[in-house]
């Protein structure tokens, strides 16, 4: 039997602190700020009596849910944390929403954070240790996947900077995305080298911040307000790891096309180009979104540098691609990314959006992958 979650769940309010290197701001301080923030947005007046449960994902803490539940006082209910690696918001969602939808409570929190700021590093403490045998860093493994598609598809590094320049411009849009500056193509070849073909712009920014989102039952969210948002389908896929899979291609994720395929089935999308007006994807390199645009079925493998040439995926184009700057400018601090999309997709649904707004928006879709990758979320939201 066909199942999905389709209109079963309402997004009522949304919210998210400023996303940075917030040294003036502890993990609890940042959830407080996203939360009260989407309580406010929600007309909750009273958490303590109406938020039934709240669950919570971050990746970076090693403790359970007690800092969440003395950040907000909520002591008396359920609080469920989880971390599943960079789709962790997407997957925390996710459990909020089946756990309505299964009319275990009501309205639940949803809230995502991370802090990596704070660990003594100056970037990620990951490392892959078995590609092809041999150790890598993230950028390292992703620039494998760039060189193939570049030879692939004839594909350059001026095509991923058009990616880059794109979402910069989107990031200075957003009042609470972390880098806001403009930067030119030029800009993008002439950065320091990470690991070829990425240079400095094409790798996302690390960030501290949290996102939260309030959800409740589709026939209770206008006793919220007079525009709730409707999720259409959410789902998880994991695949097999690529650095050890020998069926693995260098030019696509499986787990996003597992991911999609199932999205589409539970939202009833057919089109998605055309159906979709905007997307929020999983942008850790301009190489991810590249690939991602095609296998989201956007458009046809080795297709993307076209479509990316032509405007498509700008905030002026038919289909806008990370309309706030997406992980590249706003900053991917890992448990807060997921819900972070859902925020943004939420305030482009309402026409909240300012500048950068997407005029008629009504389906949206987020996407997160995580590990090698090996895990995919994917939620789509649009009106009732």
């Amino acid at each position: 039997m066909s199942k999905n979650i389709r209109d079963k769940v309402a997004i009522v309010g949304v919210g998210a602190c400023k996303f940075g290197e917030n040294w003036d701001m502890s993990r609890e301080d940042m959830i407080v700020e996203a939360a009260y923030e989407a309580y406010a947005d929600a007309g909750i007046e009273d958490p303590q009596k109406q938020i039934e449960a709240v669950f919570c994902g971050a990746v970076y803490p090693n403790g359970g849910t007690g800092e969440v539940a003395e950040a907000l006082k909520l002591f008396d209910r359920p609080i469920s944390k989880l971390s599943n690696y960079c789709e962790t918001g997407t997957d925390t969602f996710r459990y909020g929403v089946m756990c309505v939808a299964a009319g275990m409570y009501d309205t639940v929190l949803v809230v995502g954070f991370d802090k990596p700021k704070d660990r003594g590093v100056s970037g990620p403490s990951v490392s892959f240790d078995r590609v092809r045998g041999l150790p890598a860093t993230p950028a390292g493994w992703f620039s494998l996947c760039a060189a193939r598609y570049f030879q692939t598809f004839d594909a350059g590094r001026e095509d991923l900077a058009k990616i880059a320049v794109k979402n910069h411009h989107n990031g200075t849009l957003a009042p609470k995305s972390m880098l806001k500056r403009e930067i030119t193509v030029d800009d993008v070849l002439n950065a320091r080298i990470i690991s070829w073909p990425f240079g400095l712009y094409d790798c996302a920014a690390q960030s501290d911040g949290a996102a939260a989102a309030v959800i409740t039952r589709a026939d209770l969210g206008r006793s919220f307000r007079d525009d709730p948002i409707n999720v259409k389908a959410i789902t998880i896929a994991v695949g097999a790891n690529p650095q050890s899979d020998p069926n693995f291609d260098f030019l696509s994720w499986k787990p996003t096309q597992v991911a999609a395929k199932d999205a589409y089935r539970q939202a009833g999308i057919t089109e998605p180009f055309r159906e979709l007006d905007v997307c929020q994807v999983h942008d850790c390199f301009t190489l991810t979104e590249m690939l991602t645009y095609e296998d989201l079925g956007l458009c046809k493998k080795g297709e993307a540098k076209d479509f990316v040439a032509s405007g498509v995926f700008e905030l002026s184009g038919e289909l806008p691609v990370n309309t706030d700057g997406g992980l590249k400018t706003f900053g991917h601090p890992t448990g807060a990314t997921g819900v972070r999309m859902i925020y943004e997709n939420t305030l482009q649904l309402r026409g909240q959006a300012g500048e950068r707004q997407v005029k008629n928006a009504k389906l949206a879709l987020s996407h997160n992958i995580g590990g090698a990758p090996q895990a995919c979320g994917i939620a789509i939201i649009g009106h009732p």
